[in-house]
C-alpha cells in the first residue's frame, strides 16, 4: 500500500485512529469532492477561497482569474493549505456531548506552481470538464488564446497531507445507553439531478 509521508503538521494528535495516509483513501476523497477550500497567509492577513479542484496523479489543480489575489499571493511564495471535506451523516447520541458527524476529509500543505505550458494547461482544463461529465471536453468549444490567458491554473504536488475519516454510529458512555433517548445516524448524500438541457439559440 502506497502511503503519503507523515510530518509533524499532518500527524493527527486527536483521534489518531481516524487518520489515513494511504493514497487509495486520500485520492478517493479528493476525486469524489467537487469543492475545496484554498487558504494562505499573506502579509499577515489570512486569505481563503472555496474553489473547484481536480487531480491528475500526484498533482492537484485549481483554476481561476489571472487577477485572483489569493493566486498572486501563492505565486509570490506563500504556502497554501487546502481542505477537502465530504459529509456522510449526522450522528445522534444519547448525550449532547457525543453528537457528531460522519465525514471524510483531507488537509494538504503545498506550494503552488503556475501551469505555464500550454499543452499541460489545456490538458488540465480538459480534465476538469471530464470530472464534471465524461466526454464533455470533446463536446465543448476549447478555450481560445484570450480565454487561456485570462485563466490561471495552479498545480500542487500531493505530498504533505493527511486524511481523517469518521464512520459508524454514536459512541455513548455506558451509563447513557440505558437512557430512554433515541440515537442513530442520519445519512447525508450529495446527489446530482437530471440535466436541464438548453438547446442552441440558432444565432451566432
Amino acid at each position: 500500500m502506497t502511503q503519503y509521508r507523515q510530518t509533524e503538521r499532518t500527524r493527527l494528535k486527536r483521534a489518531p485512529k481516524r487518520a489515513h495516509y494511504d493514497t487509495a483513501t486520500v485520492n478517493a476523497i479528493i476525486d469524489e469532492a467537487l469543492i475545496c477550500h484554498l487558504s494562505t497567509v499573506h502579509h499577515g492577513q489570512p486569505l481563503l477561497q472555496p474553489t473547484i479542484h481536480w487531480r491528475d496523479g500526484d498533482q492537484l489543480y485549481v483554476h481561476g482569474s489571472s487577477r485572483n489575489g489569493l493566486f498572486q499571493a501563492l505565486l509570490e511564495g506563500a504556502e497554501a493549505c487546502l481542505a477537502i471535506t465530504l459529509l456522510d451523516g449526522i450522528v445522534f447520541a444519547r448525550s449532547a456531548f457525543h453528537h457528531s458527524v460522519n465525514f471524510r476529509s483531507v488537509v494538504i500543505y503545498a506550494r503552488a506552481r503556475r501551469v505555464d505550458d500550454v499543452d499541460e494547461k489545456r490538458r488540465a482544463l480538459d480534465q476538469l470538464l471530464e470530472k464534471f461529465h465524461a466526454g464533455r471536453s470533446q463536446e465543448a468549444r476549447p478555450a481560445n488564446a484570450a480565454e487561456l490567458k485570462a485563466t490561471s491554473v495552479l498545480a500542487f504536488t500531493l505530498d504533505e497531507l493527511s486524511a481523517k475519516v469518521r464512520s459508524g454510529g454514536p459512541i455513548d458512555d455506558p451509563e447513557d445507553r440505558v437512557l430512554p433517548v433515541w440515537a442513530g445516524v442520519q445519512p447525508v448524500t450529495l446527489q446530482r439531478g437530471e440535466i436541464e438541457y438548453e438547446p442552441p439559440s440558432g444565432e451566432p
